[in-house]
């Protein structure tokens, strides 16, 4: 964080950490992101592959980039175990 940024109210930095993850791209409405989740969340819990850790959204096509949130594009990352093989 910039040293001359300074936190007021509720906000309070974090780093999230590196991770390995299962990735689901979501188009459509972030209203809908959710159902994206589930899906990706039964793919790690029905594989034994899921791990403690935050998950993550990567915007690829944000409501800034379009004017009708259906052609939205988000990635979702789930952290799973890292697999060597």
């Amino acid at each position: 964080m910039d040293a001359d940024a300074r936190l007021v109210g509720r906000i309070d930095s974090l780093v999230v950490p590196g991770a390995e993850l299962a990735i689901a791209v979501h188009r459509g409405p972030l209203n809908t992101i959710d159902l994206t989740f589930g899906d990706l969340g039964v793919y790690a819990a029905r594989h034994e592959i899921g791990v403690d850790g935050p998950l993550r959204e990567y915007y690829l096509r944000s409501p800034l980039d379009v004017p009708d949130e259906d052609d939205l594009v988000t990635e979702v990352g789930w952290p799973i175990f890292r697999s060597n093989g």
